[in-house]
């Protein structure tokens, strides 16, 4: 068990490559190992010596790479020719101020630049920081005991267990199987999962059957394997084939980025060129003309717009992770907010996933258990109501009394509960025993189910006394398990459990109390109809089955049926509430459930599934048969449950609903949940469920809940809600940047917002405000809203409207009132021209662009809602935005009244009186966004279709 292999330390870490033909004795002779694994002792000693079990992102982008990256957008672009030109401008024509100018935009693209990729670093690091909270792990077998350890600890030598569901952590030759499958896609590109064996079938080592590797993911059975290769000695380590699987994701988020990005870009530089071309009519100076171009462009492009976007992103994401949902792609955020649909499991998801035996019914007779969650058997009446009807009990008793549920006196010795019975629910099972809650690891029907034999027999022995020779697994198509044991007697048995359908249909006999009995289809009806009193109840129904067989094969018929095992999970407290909350949001929620129709009809009721209408059930039949146009019908109802649906069929019922225009988000946990994940809209793994179900999806939830969804849902409205208020209230700014150049050119005016202080407001006062929107929190209506449609853009006909029709028009005035104020005052004639170190001239320019500055203080204030009454959020309830404005104020008095900043911006001290008269038209712009406001939640129609941005 683990031998000392100091010397040989350079062969065990690296493979020889003929670790898939040798003898397996050979072969673990060679790893000094057997098949009670390694003592802890050496695993420490190998690991120290061979490294961890990890492997590095070789394709990955270097900081560099990624920092130069953020100058490849168009407003950097454009901004990079503004300075080159303002260089350009100052060499041709010196001391005009062009090489401010030309700084300053140099400036503006390395700051917008470093921002951006800080922003971007960030929040990789928090998607990082997402992904180390669901470290990989492996069970591995050391001194003869099964642990749980970290796939990164894993050595060489090491025999791992392999399951359904489970990523291969490092490169190993099988020693033991049961029908198990791998797809081997991820090395091999094979896309059909391969059946595996212990013998070598290919002299490729790759193409050898007896192998397992890292990375490859087992699609179904069980089996053991011994570790020869770890972390970059693997196979996926020597092809260096790992890279960043978010990189080139073209998200709707980013979609709708680089359209507005376009279309603001088109914008700059359609005004540039036929303002350019206007000023060199009217001036005839080519080089005046071009600079005058320039800041035409600049006063277009809000430079703030990646970082705060990125952030919004990021803050959202923390957010979320806070509330137990991991982001693992950023830009999936905006997504959620956006889901129509969310087709959710029921078991763990809408349940509590605790799963517990609540009755149990031998043959035809019940058994009802007091207490659950202990093994304390005892027969209770059970009330006459829950059978079928009147009719079908006498009909029962007919046959003779102990044939039905609902008698009044015990039928059924609990202490005399068959063994067999026993036996099949605790053999017949992969799940696994342990201290901790819910006390059992795997699939919550096994384990309950495990929980249940263990208390009656000891699960230990009865493996001892009955090993398992041979499985054949729970299939969703077929809808049952079996398993071969050896009795002590040297017989075989063969253990059946699966879908009451299913296997009653199966048996041939029935355990009595007097011994057997033939089941006809008359009498195997009755076991079916009497299942049904159990079903309504919510229980989740599970037969048992069992025969004596003479050789290994599996086997469809001739079993002895021997009762019903009713399992319940208690639904979420929360799931009613959230359920109820996506109702109010426009959300339709659907239920998919491997149960019977009347079992999820019954919990689809107890969590409020059903509340908003008739609950429309499909069975996975009728979703196998009914036409499309059937389909879409029933796909209408506001309340939908599928039922007996098996998980491959999630991936139509995900495919349905798209062709339907609906934006789905999809939940699931297993293997086969894997393509529906993927291809929906929005793929939501749980944290306990596979590796294979983690590694498609594009958020895990750490506790399973379907409230967590909703919260999810809710942050992602709020996410797309922030980035529209920044976005209006950058833009509203650009009105009185672009007027100024207009009204110079076509009124011959001293130029009053020269292209110095349009990069103040836009990359010095704008930005915190901007980066305080993106912290606001969702607005008290946003899950009483619909989803927003598919169609609907970030930058939309309104939004453009309200900022330049309304709010940039107010701020133009203001500056332009200030700014005359201060000219007339001086003395000054409309005609005259000042020059630019005249100090009439500077205040002027002072006074417009305190104007603007104040007016923003009350933009960033009527920007908080899009809706809502800005009042109804607090004052204090995002302080950033006070801070923001704090700072604002700070920039607007240090270019006043601070000397540099007066040589640098050509501005001049200004009496405060004239600070004053921007007040009220800052109050001006408030009101009029809180009148279209209340206009809006009124539903006056002109104002909802030409104001609601």
């Amino acid at each position: 068990m683990g031998k000392n292999l100091t010397g040989d330390n350079s062969k065990i870490c690296s493979p020889q490559g003929n670790e898939h033909s040798i003898p397996l004795s050979v072969f673990l002779q060679k790893l000094g190992v057997d098949e009670n694994g390694l003592r802890d002792q050496e695993a420490a000693r190998r690991l120290k010596e061979c490294g961890a079990n990890i492997l590095e992102e070789t394709g990955k982008e270097s900081r560099i790479k990624k920092y130069l990256r953020q100058f490849r957008n168009l407003f950097s672009i454009l901004l990079t020719v503004g300075s080159i030109l303002s260089f350009i401008g100052e060499y041709l024509d010196p001391g005009k101020g062009n090489l401010y100018i030309g700084i300053a935009l140099a400036g503006v693209v390395v700051i917008n630049g470093t921002f951006t990729f800080i922003q971007e670093y960030q929040a990789e690091k928090t998607m990082e920081s997402f992904r180390q909270l669901l470290p990989p792990h492996a069970r591995t077998l050391r001194e003869g005991k099964v642990k749980d350890i970290l796939a990164s600890e894993l050595v060489v030598g090491d025999v791992i267990l392999l399951e359904e569901g489970d990523k291969v952590p490092a490169d190993g030759r099988l020693i033991e199987i049961n029908t198990l499958k791998v797809d081997n896609s991820a090395i091999t590109g094979e896309s059909e999962p391969q059946l595996r064996s212990l013998e070598c079938t290919h002299p490729n080592m790759l193409e050898c059957r007896n192998m397992v590797f890292s990375g490859t993911l087992i699609q179904s059975g069980n089996g053991k394997a011994v570790i020869f290769a770890t972390g970059k000695n693997t196979q996926i380590g020597s092809l260096a084939t790992l890279t960043q699987q978010t990189s080139g994701v073209d998200t709707p988020i980013r979609r709708e980025i680089n359209y507005f990005i376009k279309v603001i870009s088109t914008i700059a530089i359609s005004l540039g060129i036929v303002f350019f071309i206007l000023a060199f009519l009217l001036q005839d100076v080519f080089l005046a003309s071009l600079i005058f171009a320039i800041g035409i462009i600049v006063a277009n492009v809000p430079e703030g717009l990646l970082p705060t976007v990125t952030l919004a992103l990021s803050l959202a994401s923390k957010r979320m992770a806070s509330r137990n949902a991991l982001i693992k792609q950023l830009e999936s955020v905006e997504t959620l907010g956006s889901t129509t649909v969310i087709c959710t499991d029921k078991t763990g998801t809408l349940t509590q996933n605790k799963m517990a035996v609540n009755s149990i019914m031998i043959g035809f007779e019940c058994l009802v258990l007091e207490n659950p969650a202990s093994t304390k058997k005892t027969t209770t009446e059970q009330d006459i109501s829950e059978s079928t009807n009147k009719a079908d009990v006498e009909k029962f008793a007919d046959s003779g009394a102990e044939e039905f549920c609902a008698l009044k006196k015990p039928v059924w010795d609990p202490e005399k509960l068959p063994s067999v019975f026993i036996r099949v629910a605790g053999l017949c099972n992969n799940a696994k025993l342990r201290e901790s809650a819910p006390g059992y690891t795997g699939d919550p029907t096994e384990g309950a189910l495990l929980v249940f034999a263990n208390g009656l027999e000891d699960i230990g022995k009865l493996k001892n006394d009955y090993p398992r020779l041979e499985e054949f697994p729970f299939d969703s198509l077929t809808k049952r398990m079996e398993v071969i044991c050896r009795t002590p007697e040297g017989k075989l048995e063969v253990y059946l459990k699966g879908a009451p359908e299913v296997v009653v249909k199966m048996c041939s006999s029935s355990l009595d109390s007097g011994g057997t009995r033939k089941l006809d289809e008359t009498e195997q009806q009755k076991l079916l109809n009497r299942h049904l009193n159990l079903a309504k109840k919510g229980e989740r129904i599970i037969a048992l089955a069992y025969r004596p067989i003479e050789e290994l094969r599996e086997y469809t018929g001739d079993f002895i049926f021997l009762g019903f095992v009713g399992i319940v999970d208690p639904p979420r407290p929360e799931a009613r509430e959230a359920i109820a909350k996506c109702h109010t949001a426009g959300i339709k929620v659907v239920m998919i459930t491997g149960d019977h129709p009347v079992t999820a009809e019954s919990i689809a009721k107890d969590v409020g599934l059903a509340n908003s209408g008739n609950l429309e059930i499909i069975t996975g039949n009728e979703l196998a048969t009914l036409s499309r146009a059937d389909l879409a019908s029933r796909l209408k109802n506001p309340s939908i449950v599928f039922a007996r649906t098996s998980p491959v069929q999630k991936l139509k019922i995900v495919q349905l609903f798209q062709a339907e225009g609906e934006i789905v988000t999809m939940t699931g946990d297993g293997v086969n949940d894997a393509p529906a994940i993927k291809n929906a809209d929005m793929g939501v793994a749980m944290g306990s469920g596979t590796d294979v179900a983690r590694e498609a999806a594009d958020m895990v939830l750490l506790d399973d809940n379907f409230a967590t969804i909703v919260n999810a849902v809710e942050e992602g409205r709020t996410v797309f809600d922030n980035i529209k208020k920044f976005i209006v209230y950058i833009l509203a700014s650009n009105i009185p940047e672009i007027l100024p150049f207009i009204a110079f050119v076509l009124f011959a005016l001293p130029l009053p917002m020269p292209v110095q202080l349009i990069l103040a407001i836009d990359l010095g006062t704008d930005m915190l405000p901007a980066i305080a929107l993106g912290k606001e929190k969702g607005e008290g209506d946003i899950m009483k809203r619909p989803p927003r449609a598919k169609e609907e853009k970030l930058l939309t006909p309104p939004l453009l409207f309200t900022a330049y029709a309304i709010k940039g028009p107010v701020e133009a005035i203001a500056g332009f009132f200030c700014y005359f104020s201060v000219l007339f005052e001086g003395g000054w004639s409309f005609g005259e021209q000042l020059a630019n170190n005249n100090p009439l001239y500077m205040q002027s320019i002072t006074a417009f662009f305190s104007a603007v500055i104040i007016c923003q203080i009350a933009n960033v204030f009527a920007s908080r809602t899009r809706y809502q009454s800005v009042f109804s959020m607090g004052l204090f309830s995002n302080r950033t935005v006070l801070v923001g404005i704090a700072s604002e104020l700070l920039i607007l008095a240090f270019i006043i009244w601070n000397p540099s900043a007066n040589l640098i911006f050509n501005t001049s001290p200004l009496d405060l009186r004239y600070l004053l008269i921007a007040v009220p038209f800052a109050i001006l712009l408030l009101g009029i966004d809180e009148l279209r406001k209340y206009l809006l939640r009124k539903n006056v129609i002109w104002v909802t279709r030409y104001l609601k941005w």
